[in-house]
């Protein structure tokens, strides 16, 4: 069940299993640090005058590490001569009480929520608080067809006496005040009439979290306009003197989506939001409530500037790819078709290797001629190859599900770059085709950039568990002039796209006749 992209939802139940709703969003800028407690915070995310798109990149998380010199490399202190008098015991102060909200979350709860999330970790102390702040980031998660972001929000400020008037008393008069807040915009939505043309409001009514720290709620919030759409749950609660408050972002786009787009983008339901506040509130109050038990009366302490690693964690680590190897001979899907390619490239030299690529066996054909007679003191390039990735699952199966996600990946990297230059690399536009196995597209694109100039056609064809890419590339140059002369003519769009098809539509025939499994 779900809401027309529009029209903010009615409804706080949603389909079973499956955490988005179709609301376009984008992800919000990380929040700033909150003002002083007197004024109230994260009433609306910050608004940012450009979106800042990843193009490329991985997902590697970055953790903080922190901590104290063991004890066992402190400098030896000198032993006192046999008979001297003994120097009176001094007193060392004790270590200032630092509050670590980072350690409050569970490892595996922060996984779940925030797969592979870079860590930051910050304190500061103000007039009336002291601030303590953790964030879990990733947004770029990749997942089948779609990628994903996701960031925890934590910050808990634990309040200073004021006058009369104790910490306790100050934070139960903060806690009541964003309360009534909460309340507020729940029930006093803006009117059409004071709206932009095309803004649209929704604030759920406040939840209500029994038994987490002394009181805690939270509220969804989604909100659309002409500039920004996006999604959230945030909450807060109090422990004693301290209040916490907590926000979760999560939303996932398709991976084949246009460039700076909100086509296909979805964001947390309200149903899901709420529920992970109350799971991040609970975890972070028990957490409050164990510190003020091992530092009664104390005030947290700013901590340290910490020191940032950028090491990848065992599970962020990339898989290295073997570095392929010639093989003795073409393998049989590439034998069939081999007379099909020597057409297309006369006088070719045949080559294949092996080895392994994004987690999955790859094979590499090629037919190659620097040397085709083009007329008098001409000579063209001519370069047909096919490469065949096969994916399995652990048991060894073929795994059609990572060959839909990689072929997601790449298309989605293609289109971002469609129609676009790149000092002297350009990419044509992207056609996708019906007839060529379970997906397939086809894009030209030139360089003048490397050693060797060329003009290229390219088709990428999904078929079952395995992604074939099929090319067909060249260019026209005088005998003795350098294949990056400025005077190199490329192989033109309409030569190159119709080569690159045929060489596209043989191996797929090839490797239908017998399938993959014969064809390793």
């Amino acid at each position: 069940m779900s809401w027309n992209q529009d029209e903010p939802p009615t409804n706080p139940y949603r389909a079973p299993d499956w955490q988005f709703q179709q609301v376009p969003t984008v992800p919000a800028q990380p929040p700033a640090p909150p003002p002083p407690p007197r004024r109230r915070a994260w009433v609306l995310p910050t608004v940012a005058a450009g979106v800042a798109v990843v193009l490329v990149g991985g997902t590697a998380g970055a953790y903080l590490l922190y901590g104290r010199p063991a004890s066992s490399d402190e400098p030896a202190k000198p032993t006192p001569a046999t008979g001297a008098p003994t120097p009176p015991a001094t007193t060392q102060p004790a270590a200032a009480a630092t509050l670590d909200v980072c350690s409050m979350l569970p490892t595996a709860e922060a996984d779940r929520l925030v797969p592979q999330a870079t860590v930051d970790k910050r304190s500061r102390d103000a007039q009336y608080a002291v601030y303590s702040y953790c964030t879990w980031t990733n947004r770029r998660i990749s997942h089948g067809e779609y990628w994903r972001s996701r960031q925890i929000s934590v910050n808990i400020a634990q309040y200073r006496p004021s006058g009369p008037k104790t910490g306790r008393a100050e934070a139960q008069a903060m806690h009541e005040s964003e309360l009534g807040f909460y309340t507020f915009k729940a029930k006093n939505e803006p009117t059409d009439e004071k709206k932009e043309p095309g803004e649209k409001d929704y604030h759920s009514q406040v939840k209500h979290y029994p038994g987490v720290g002394d009181s805690a709620y939270g509220q969804y919030t989604w909100r659309r306009d002409k500039m920004l759409w996006y999604s959230f749950g945030e909450g807060r609660a109090r422990v004693d003197d301290m209040i916490i408050q907590v926000k979760y972002e999560a939303s996932q786009q398709r991976k084949d989506a246009e460039f700076l787009s909100a086509e296909s983008t979805q964001s947390i339901s309200e149903e899901n939001a709420l529920r992970e506040v109350g799971v991040l509130l609970t975890h972070l109050a028990k957490g409050a409530a164990a510190w003020k038990a091992a530092h009664p009366g104390e005030l947290a302490q700013v901590a340290p500037s910490p020191t940032q690693t950028s090491t990848p964690t065992p599970a962020t680590k990339p898989t290295p790819s073997a570095s392929p190897t010639v093989v003795a001979q073409l393998p049989p899907a590439c034998r069939r078709i081999a007379p099909a390619m020597t057409k297309l490239v006369p006088g070719a030299t045949e080559r294949a290797r092996a080895g392994t690529a994004d987690g999955a066996k790859e094979t590499e054909c090629r037919w190659l001629n620097l040397k085709v007679p083009s007329g008098k003191d001409r000579r063209r390039i001519l370069s047909a190859m096919v490469t065949i990735q096969v994916f399995t699952n652990r048991a060894g199966a073929g795994d059609p599900a990572a060959a839909k996600s990689s072929y997601a990946t790449k298309l989605g990297s293609a289109q971002s770059t469609a129609n676009s230059q790149l000092g002297g690399l350009s990419w044509g536009k992207i056609e996708k085709l019906d007839d060529l196995g379970d997906d397939a597209y086809v894009q030209y694109w030139t360089d003048r950039q490397n050693a060797v100039f060329n003009g290229s056609g390219d088709v990428l064809v999904r078929m079952g568990p395995a992604l074939i890419r099929a090319s067909f590339s060249g260019a026209e140059l005088g005998v003795d002039e350098p294949t990056n002369s400025p005077k190199v003519k490329l192989l033109g769009e309409k030569e190159a796209r119709e080569g690159a098809l045929t060489v596209a539509r043989a191996i797929v025939a090839s490797l239908s006749e017998s399938g993959l499994k014969n064809d390793e």
